[in-house]
């Protein structure tokens, strides 16, 4: 009996991978939130969610969350603050501008439709540039190619990434009744089941240009 319940509650068990999984998940979206608290560092710390995230989907060993975070964090975080600063600036300026354009009213109505279009691109931008960042080591110029390049490849797989990152946050926010649940699903899982949704689908289109990782994930030599 003994025997049978170490195997069960064991690492290598189907409920210990289980188990472990969960506590990564966890783990590295309460690390997100506190990334969070200070709103200019949510960039590297999206950076590094989805680094957590994509180096638990590559492998079938036991990654320790706050070392993978940590390490996404270092090896991101120049490039993903100024991505994320650039992003929030361009985002307030969309913003004014299509609140000044409601208020002018006419033919400054028709600039709404512009700034729609390119608040979407920033959006889709956004959405696949952080994942883009933590899967691979390149300049910024080349980050935003591939992002745009990865996007706009599968049109189902971008339905399915905009759905996942939009609906559960606009339901957040319309249903106020359910917003202390929601909040506690946020700060528990919230983020990382979104990033583990879209690191699923898009570590597909990534894999081919990957380099070969262990159990561990560590870099193995082709």
């Amino acid at each position: 009996m003994s025997n049978l319940l170490g195997g069960f509650l064991s690492n290598d068990s189907t409920f210990g991978r289980i188990m472990t999984r969960i506590w990564i998940i966890v783990a590295a979206n309460i690390l997100f939130v506190l990334c969070t608290v200070p709103v200019i560092t949510i960039g590297p710390g999206l950076a590094a969610l989805h680094y957590t995230i994509l180096k638990m989907l590559r492998t079938d060993g036991d990654i320790s969350p706050i070392a993978a975070f940590w390490e996404g964090l270092k090896a991101n975080f120049k490039q993903a603050l100024a991505a994320w600063l650039a992003m929030l600036a361009l985002a307030v300026f969309l913003w004014l501008e299509w609140f000044w354009c409601g208020q002018f009213g006419g033919i400054f109505q028709m600039f709404r439709i512009g700034l729609g279009a390119i608040g979407g691109i920033v959006l889709v931008t956004g959405l696949y540039l952080f994942p883009t960042m933590a899967a691979f080591r390149a300049g910024m110029k080349d980050l935003l190619k591939d992002s745009i390049f990865f996007a706009f490849r599968k049109p189902l797989y971008l339905a399915v990434i905009l759905f996942f990152s939009i609906f559960p946050m606009l339901l957040t926010f319309t249903e106020i009744q359910m917003l202390p649940l929601y909040a506690f699903v946020w700060v528990t899982c919230g983020f990382s089941l979104v990033c583990m949704v879209t690191d699923i689908l898009l570590l597909r289109e990534f894999e081919p240009y990957l380099p070969k990782v262990d159990e561990f994930g560590y870099f193995v030599e082709e």
